[in-house]
């Protein structure tokens, strides 16, 4: 079954102030989208209204085509949220506060071990599971705050900014947790600033500004349209020589070539998957000792700026 989540005309003023601006998005199937757009664009508030924290002023919240305002519970059954991180009661343990998240979520008494159990699996937090929060990293209660999102085993998952105030070892963990999410036939919505991120975790991307959809299409095609073009960073075993880079430069769809540093090129080309498969392949026959292949965020970067305007 396919799952979706609409926005049909979503509008939300406070006063004489837009927050979201006639917003008409669908997002459908299991993938992971970007929500991008500068802090005040509108980006919680249309995960709110979403989630019927806050009610649109005009518009309609679908999820699953169900009217998440009309009929809520039926609309949210399928649904797991991470909405401005909660704090938990420091002296309690993961499964003591997952096991109030299940029952507030009605998952029946005789499965909730196993739902727990799961969930925290999910999230890699297992040896933690009857420790108490007290003595967690802000990077490990996020952590359980996904799991509580996962509880009731949803097919859609909306996440706001998830990795916000975390270190970089704790980003990291967080991306990796979505990135895994991703693999279980699930829909998940993330807001994020961070192009990196969105460049990394997400499939597609929409970006928001001044409460205004400005553009809805994969990360490939949103960087070759409003971008330079996509790039990405070859890692190599040595430092690069001259021939080297000579040779990929003349590569078919290659628009530019240059050091990032001694071991690695940054690649930028015209064209989306099947050319940046096609370029992946032709390196790697070139047999010059490279090593990596990773898409960056600089092709977004270029085209969020190109998109974004400066928000007052």
């Amino acid at each position: 079954m396919g799952y979706s989540v609409e926005a049909v005309h979503l509008t939300k003023t406070y006063g004489t102030f837009t927050a979201l601006s006639d917003l008409n998005l669908k997002l459908e199937g299991s993938k992971c989208i970007g929500f991008l757009g500068p802090n005040g664009a509108g980006k919680t508030t249309t995960l709110k209204i979403f989630t019927d924290l806050i009610k649109p002023t005009s518009g309609t919240a679908l999820i699953n085509g169900v009217d998440v305002h009309k009929h809520k519970m039926k609309a949210l059954e399928s649904v797991g949220t991470l909405i401005e991180t909660p704090e938990v009661y420091p002296s309690l343990t993961p499964r003591e506060a997952l096991n109030m998240t299940a029952e507030l979520r009605g998952v029946p008494k005789a499965e909730r071990n196993k739902r727990i159990d799961e969930a925290v699996a999910e999230v890699k937090m297992q040896e933690w599971v009857d420790k108490r929060f007290g003595k967690f990293s802000k990077g490990m209660k996020q952590r359980i705050c996904i799991a509580s999102a996962l509880i009731s085993d949803p097919n859609i998952v909306l996440l706001d900014e998830p990795t916000t105030g975390l270190d970089p070892r704790g980003m990291s963990e967080v991306r990796d947790i979505v990135k895994g999410l991703k693999t279980s036939n699930r829909l998940i919505f993330m807001s994020s600033h961070l192009l990196a991120e969105v460049t990394d975790v997400c499939d597609e991307v929409a970006m928001i500004d001044h409460g205004k959809l400005i553009v809805y299409d994969t990360i490939a095609n949103v960087t070759a349209k409003f971008g330079g073009g996509s790039v990405v960073e070859v890692g190599f075993l040595t430092n690069v020589d001259d021939p080297v880079v000579a040779k990929i430069r003349a590569l078919q769809g290659v628009t530019m070539v240059q050091r990032s540093d001694p071991t690695h090129l940054t690649v930028q080309f015209a064209g989306g998957k099947q050319t940046q498969e096609r370029l992946f392949g032709q390196v790697a026959d070139m047999k010059v000792g490279a090593t990596s292949f990773r898409e960056t965020a600089t092709g977004l970067e270029e085209a969020y700026l190109n998109l974004i305007k400066e928000t007052l």
